[in-house]
This record gives C-alpha cells, sequence and structure tokens, in this order.
C-alpha cells in the first residue's frame, strides 16, 4: 500500500510547505483540492514538483466536466514532464453542493456523467499522440504535429475516476480507468466496510479490469499512536486497497488550525502497514 495526504488548502507558499515536510516524512503522495477559484492547483503542483523528488503529485479532484480536455492534458502532461514522471490525475463528475461557487456550469447528472467519459477519452487519446477527436460534445483538431506531441514521461499516467459502488454504469467508467476513488451506496448501512472493497475488487477482476487497477480509501488517522494508526489502515490493505489518503474533510476549527493538525501528521509519517 501506498500513503498520500490531501491538503487542507491554505497560501501557495504554505502547501508547498507541507509538500516538502510530505516527502521528507515518507509520504507517497500529496494531492491538492482544484477549486473554482483559489490557488491554481497545476501551478502550485508545478512547484512542488520542481521542488520533490518522489512523491507523486495529482489532484483530489478535478472536476472533469467542468474544465477543457486539453487544457487538462496539457497540465497534466507539463507536470509529469516537470516532476519526471510522478503525476496522477484522479477526476469526478464535480460537487455540487451550497458551500460551493456557483459557475453556470452543466449540473444534469447524464449531461455530466457524458462530459467525464468522452473528456477521459480525449485526453488518453493526446497523450497517446492523438490529434483528431469528433464526439459528442467535444471537437479538437490539430494538424500541426511539431506542436502537439507533447508526450508524458509515464508510458500511461495513471487516470483515477470517482466509481459509485455496485452502481454498474459508474462502475463500467473504471474500466477505461487505471484506479477508482470509491464513493458508497449501500442500501442497509451508510459506513463502507472493507468488504465492499473485497466485492468492488471481486466486479471489476471480472468484468476485464487491469491486475495493477489502484483502488483509493481515505480516512483520518491519529498522529501520537503509529501502532493505532496502522491497526486502522491495515484492514483495507488486506481488503486490496492500494492507496491510503490521510484527510481531514470533518476537521472542525480555522485553516491555520487545520493547517497545524496536517502538519503534525505528516510529520509522524504515514500510518503504514508491514507486511
Amino acid at each position: 500500500m501506498q500513503y498520500g495526504i490531501v491538503l487542507p488548502g491554505g497560501t501557495a507558499a504554505e502547501q508547498l510547505d507541507l509538500a516538502l515536510l510530505a516527502e521528507h516524512s515518507g509520504w507517497d503522495g500529496v494531492f491538492v483540492w482544484e477549486a473554482a477559484y483559489g490557488v491554481d492547483a497545476w501551478t502550485l503542483l508545478g512547484a512542488m514538483a520542481a521542488r520533490t523528488s518522489h512523491v507523486r503529485l495529482g489532484t483530489m479532484l478535478t472536476p472533469l466536466p467542468w474544465r477543457r480536455p486539453w487544457k487538462v492534458a496539457s497540465q497534466v502532461v507539463t507536470l509529469d514532464q516537470i516532476s519526471d514522471g510522478r503525476a496522477i490525475l484522479a477526476v469526478g463528475l464535480g460537487a455540487l453542493g451550497t458551500d460551493l461557487p456557483s459557475t453556470g456550469e452543466v449540473t444534469e447528472l447524464r449531461d455530466r456523467a457524458e462530459l467525464l467519459d468522452e473528456g477521459i477519452d480525449l485526453i488518453r487519446s493526446l497523450w497517446e499522440g492523438g490529434t483528431s477527436h469528433h464526439g459528442s460534445h467535444y471537437d479538437y483538431e490539430c494538424e500541426r504535429d511539431d506542436l502537439v506531441r507533447v508526450r508524458p514521461v509515464q508510458e500511461r499516467i495513471p487516470i483515477w475516476a470517482v466509481g459509485l459502488w455496485p452502481r454498474p454504469r459508474s462502475m463500467q467508467r473504471i474500466l477505461r480507468c487505471d484506479g477508482i476513488v470509491p464513493q458508497y451506496q449501500l442500501a442497509d448501512r451508510d459506513d463502507p466496510v472493507p468488504e465492499d472493497v473485497r466485492a468492488l475488487r471481486s466486479w471489476l477482476a471480472e468484468h476485464g479490469a487491469p491486475p495493477g487497477l489502484d483502488v483509493v480509501c481515505d480516512g483520518e488517522t491519529p498522529a501520537d499512536d503509529p501502532a493505532a494508526a496502522a491497526a486502522q489502515v491495515a484492514p483495507w490493505a488486506d481488503a486490496g486497497c492500494t492507496w491510503w489518503l490521510e484527510t481531514r474533510w470533518a476537521m472542525a476549527g480555522a485553516l491555520p488550525e487545520r493547517t497545524d493538525q496536517v502538519r503534525a501528521r505528516l510529520t509522524a509519517g504515514p500510518p503504514a502497514v508491514s507486511g
């Protein structure tokens, strides 16, 4: 299992400092928000790439239906080049909520799903050297091969997508990606358990997903008790999760307090499971 942190926000300088601390403290990945307005995620990740050497870098996550796919493809491939092959692209439908800015984007679920699917395909095509795409929602054509054939360092930049388990249509999207950020729609309870991950992985394997497909889980582990932190993560690793993302989604208090808590958690090191 690999271990990452989703930064809670802050100034660009503060988040860059946290990324450096994460690398120094043994974490495997650093992920940042991509907001409608705020610190630009891709500029920030580029700065992190230039100052680090091994942590994987990405967003958590990019609302692809509300972005131009060719622009996102450009941002990610640039990050991959600066980082020498450490970029990850995590995408989703785009969250709707009263606490988020309203920007007039498409909100109907089916429309967002179609835009997400086509956007994933277009991005992958561009990374593989494609110069033409004409779909239901996007048209892209470029005859200047010398301008558009900008290739990643990685043979295949991982694309992680949000997948709603056990909704088959949502899960079908994952079969074209390299990882899943699971959400769960469970009939009998609100919170997932490791057995849900086993069922999800079994479905993916039965439907042709590659063996190396990443499965992400997230949560909050204590900074002051390494054994308890590892014990909390271990059942998810046993169930087949490949990444643990340390988050503070429900953290109370002002941003400086949250940043201090994240700094303490990073300093303690990842909740590594032995074996």
